[in-house]
């Protein structure tokens, strides 16, 4: 993130120069404009409003949604339907279709209008100085941030959110939190530029920052899109939604899951029907006549309701996360993508961490352990604080006190002066005394406090130089371990009525070292514990020292390594940076584009990876990752480039939309096991029937209508329940583990079909022709339909008891088995009853292939592990 902002359409854009010249570029003064050439600024700027991402319409995310592999096989298969005429086909096809387009889009459209009212970062009001008229006195007002405009003064103070990009003009002790611009967790110190000119980023304060200390006055040199913040959306603003554009050339998990799949099934399906067509032609002499069902089988090849399985589960998933109010997933796959994560990255500052210090120890010279130290600490903090009339505490002072809290002792002190810290000044003195005790009277003493710097609070104590060494290295090692050292000195002064003075500030007794810690997320250790159960590996990528960042993942478990700074990341080409990754856990000191870097280095190595992040300075990290991820208090940009945005900087709700993902993707993937090994072991029933039979083993249409029932049961599979082993690795839609699934269970399920036809040609070999091939029919059309309920039962992804939705959807397709070939609409699907030897028979059969089907599929489970999932870095 370059600091210095470009010059764009704003007067005065560029900061360099004198305030005065500042000023004058932006025709503005100390005094404020006037209302009226702010009305006319306002009109040729526009108002100061975050450009944001002009979402798609919901027509064009419908379009969109056709793009699909399978939608488009569908498409195509319903064109060649229509040209022969099947309008039957053609019309199942056509509403399967829609209403998979229309769930992808309503969901996606749904989940976007709710991340649009995640906008809380910006101020809503903003203390400006104007004036009536020319002649007019200025005054000070509050006024909406969308009306601001370059050339206006605006005031801060403690918990101000900086409403747009602001050039100092004053500044006292002003600290700024920009966390979501830099990366830095500890605030950063402003001041106004000096006479001469301005070449550092001290003196701006960017929209998207907030105050933390201090008051100060700025003129506004950019709003709206010329902004820093808003500079990082692309130029015009506009963000059509997510796409593999945005992603790099290397496919997400879900695009390569189903593209995988969808282009394994094509290919099989522009197999299958020509050779239906030949073997027919061949050895039956039916030609084309048989070309209806060749269409027929290739359609009963496709799994047809995959759109609408993948949309169903994903989106049932997103809605019950938002109706959590936890997660909004804002790209319907990107639910699939986190169920594949294996590696999730993370910034430190405000994810692990809370944005705020905490104690971590306190101690004397020789380096034990003094509760006195933080005692004169806190007693320096609080009367630094009420002399100085400083508005709050900054962040290590608050920290201070609140450890102190419990030792009322320093408390007891009186005040009688102080000197803060300042531009250039980095240490504070409070002049405190006992009130009562005759011996801090006017004729006795004061003691002055001074905490601050380490090495500047050591130049004014008297040690000698190896004394000074060795505290100077102390201070040094304790900041390596990742702490915030402050030293803490003290003097005694005869005590006097005239203030006191930096030149008092000398000869002091070194008292110790408080040094403070982030203070971790309350309930990140136990994020991290069930992410590390879950099969994810977290890596923290930060603009943080290394030490501070290796610190906190101890404390919270998990183990640091070596760290990896963004100078090493510099010296690495790609694939040496792949393996460096790897066994890497914190990367610091991280630019965007090294937090990019790594993540794309991830990705490359095979590592489905997911990206946290909430600042501008994790932007391209987003865009590169897998599946970006940003907290709701997140800043605009980085909300509007993620696909999922949680309602906190909770990773435990992550964590849960995770899981949320994994169960999805185990429904999804069920529903492939299911009706790819059915439908391709009727396939080569189809095939040898048809070369054994003197008719077609199953017209089109009552291949269509079998299809149309299975299809609809299958839907069931959307509200499957799984068992806690579907949540312990990345689940991801492999195509070759499915091929190999498939063919051994649909050449079973071909060899029940086989077995049926034995039967069949038993039960029916007493009837006529016509009524023997009707009766053919009937049999295997209910074959078909108790074998496809079994294997729903059998073949379901969970292993706890199946949800109700399961349970009614297996016994209706049972039922309709059953029943359809009895009643009148099985006579107009050329379909009569069947011999009660025949219920026997199959009775049998299904009884043996049950028992064949269960121990296969508990093998298949032993084999490949619960789920079937490869190990990380896998494609």
């Amino acid at each position: 993130m370059a600091w210095a902002p470009e010059a764009r359409t704003a007067p005065g854009r560029d900061t360099g120069g004198t305030s005065l010249e500042v000023l004058r570029a932006l025709e503005s003064g100390p005094r404020g404009l006037t209302e009226a050439e702010a009305d006319a600024r306002l009109a040729r700027h526009g108002e100061n409003v975050f450009p944001g991402r002009r979402p798609a319409s919901w027509p064009r995310r419908f379009a969109r949604s056709l793009r699909d592999p399978f939608t488009a096989v569908l498409l195509f298969l319903g064109l060649v339907s229509s040209v022969m005429a099947s309008w039957g086909t053609a019309c199942v096809i056509a509403v399967l279709v829609t209403v998979s387009c229309v769930l992808r889009a309503t969901g996606e459209h749904r989940a976007d209008r709710s991340a649009a009212s995640l906008r809380e970062l910006v101020a809503t009001t903003a203390t400006v100085r104007r004036r009536a008229t020319e002649s007019a006195p200025p005054a000070t007002r509050e006024l909406p941030v969308e009306q601001l405009v370059p050339g206006d003064l605006v005031l801060l103070g403690p918990g101000d959110l900086v409403p747009a990009d602001l050039r100092l003009l004053r500044a006292t002790g002003l600290t700024v939190h920009e966390a979501a611009l830099t990366g830095e967790s500890a605030p950063a110190d402003k001041s106004a530029p000096g006479a001469t000119t301005a070449t550092t980023p001290g003196h701006l304060c960017l929209q998207g920052s907030s105050v933390v200390s201090g008051t100060g006055s700025g003129v506004v040199v950019a709003t709206g899109r010329d902004t820093v913040l808003s500079g990082a959306l692309p130029a015009d603003g506009r963000d059509t939604g997510p796409g593999p554009g945005r992603r790099g050339r290397l496919p997400r998990p879900f695009d390569r899951s189903v593209n995988g799949i969808a282009w394994t099934l094509i290919r099989f399906m522009l197999l299958t029907a020509p050779l239906v067509l030949l073997a027919d032609a061949l050895v039956r002499g039916r030609g084309l006549a048989t070309l209806p069902f060749a269409v027929a089988v290739a359609v009963g090849l496709t799994p047809e309701m995959l759109p609408v399985i993948v949309t169903s589960a994903l989106a049932r998933g997103a809605a019950l996360l938002a109706r959590d109010g936890e997660v909004i997933v804002r790209r319907l796959p990107a639910l699939h993508d986190l169920g594949a994560v294996d590696v999730l990255c993370v910034d430190k500052t405000g994810t692990l961490t809370e944005d705020r210090p905490v104690l971590a120890l306190a101690e004397d010279a020789a380096g034990h352990a003094d509760q006195d130290v933080l005692r004169w600490a806190a007693v320096n903090a609080l009367w630094t604080l009420h002399l100085a009339e400083l508005p709050v505490p900054d962040a290590l002072d608050e920290a201070v006190l609140e450890a102190a809290d419990d030792d009322p002792r320093f408390a007891l002190f009186e005040g009688v002066d102080a000197l803060p810290c300042g531009p250039g000044r980095r240490l504070s003195t409070a002049v405190v005394r006992l009130p009562g005790d005759p011996r801090f009277a006017l004729a006795g003493t004061h003691t002055l406090v001074v905490k601050g710097a380490p090495e500047d609070v050591l130049d004014r104590c008297a040690l000698d130089p190896a004394e000074r060494a060795r505290l100077t290295r102390r201070a040094n090692d304790l900041a390596a371990e990742g702490l915030r050292v402050l030293a803490v000195a003290r003097a005694e002064r005869p005590a006097r009525d005239r203030p006191y003075t930096e030149a008092d500030e000398r000869d002091l007794t070194f008292t110790g070292f408080v040094g403070l810690a982030d203070a971790p997320a309350p309930t990140a250790a136990e994020a991290l514990a069930a992410l590390a159960r879950n099969g994810v590996t977290v890596k923290v990528l930060t603009g943080d020292h290394p030490g501070t960042a290796a610190r906190v993942c101890r404390e919270l478990g998990l183990a640091p390594g070596t760290p990896v700074t963004g100078e090493r990341i510099d010296e690495l080409d790609d694939a040496e940076l792949a393996r460096l990754a790897a066994g890497t856990t914190v990367f610091a000191r991280c630019a965007p584009a090294h937090k990019a870097r790594v993540v794309r280095a991830l990705r490359g190595a095979g590592h489905a990876t997911g990206f946290l992040g909430d600042g501008v300075n994790d932007l391209a990290a987003l865009h590169a990752a897998d599946v970006g991820v940003c907290p709701r208090d997140g800043v605009d940009v980085a909300r509007e480039a993620a696909d999922v945005v949680l309602a906190s900087k909770d990773l435990t709700s992550l964590d849960r939309a995770i899981v949320a993902g994994r169960g999805a993707t185990a429904n999804i993937s069920a529903y492939l096991r299911i009706t790819l090994s059915s439908n391709f072991g009727n396939v080569i029933a189809m095939l040898v029937a048809g070369l054994m039979l003197p008719f077609l083993p199953m017209l089109p249409a009552q291949v269509l209508v079998q299809n149309l029932f299975f299809d609809a049961a299958q839907l069931a599979l959307a509200f499957d329940r799984q068992d806690d082993r579907a949540h312990t690795r990345p689940a991801v839609l492999r195509p070759r583990a499915l091929l190999r699934f498939v063919t051994g269970f649909g050449l079973l399920n071909a060899t029940a079909d086989l077995a049926t036809f034995a039967v069949l040609a038993l039960a029916v070999r007493s009837l006529g022709a016509e009524a023997g091939q009707d009766a053919f029919h009937a049999g295997w059309f209910t074959e078909n339909l108790l074998t496809q309920a079994m294997v729903m039962a059998l073949l379901r992804s969970g292993r706890l008891r199946a949800p109700r939705p399961v349970r009614v959807a297996v016994a209706g397709l049972a039922v309709v088995g059953l029943l359809l070939p009895l009643s009148p609409l099985g006579a107009m699907l050329s379909m009569s009853p069947l011999p009660t030897l025949y219920y026997g028979l199959l009775g049998v059969v299904l009884v043996v292939y049950g028992g064949v089907l269960w121990l296969a599929r508990s093998r298949a489970d032993a084999e490949r592990g619960f789920q079937g999932a490869e190990p990380p870095g896998k494609r």
